[in-house]
């Protein structure tokens, strides 16, 4: 949208990073079966811009099981030019999630 481009046309960083949190955030709440609160930004690194038009995808993969954590790698690739698709990675980034109850206060997470 408007509203998440600069005046360059390029996608805001914050943009990206708000849906990396998410892509992680859904496989940790997965593996955790049950909430999770993103509790550090390990790595990210933005390699490409994203631009308007671009068909971006998310793809996250658990690389940590930690007592209450998990860390998740996120890479993040765009298709651009539809008349010649090429596709470029953007962005990659690591977060860490820890499992939460319904008091918000850490708890175990599944092992296997």
């Amino acid at each position: 949208m408007p509203a998440d481009v600069n005046q360059h046309g390029d996608i805001f960083g914050g943009w990206i990073m708000a849906q990396v949190d998410i892509a992680g955030g859904v496989i940790a709440a997965r593996h955790a079966r049950g909430r999770v609160a993103t509790v550090a930004v390990n790595s990210f690194m933005f390699k490409q811009p994203v631009l308007v038009g671009d068909l971006v995808t998310f793809y996250a993969e658990i690389s940590r099981i930690g007592k209450t954590s998990i860390t998740v790698d996120v890479e993040v690739f765009a298709q651009r030019n539809p008349d010649d698709i090429v596709t470029v990675r953007v962005t990659e980034a690591s977060l860490t999630y820890v499992a939460v109850d319904a008091t918000r206060r850490p708890r175990p997470v599944p092992q296997a």
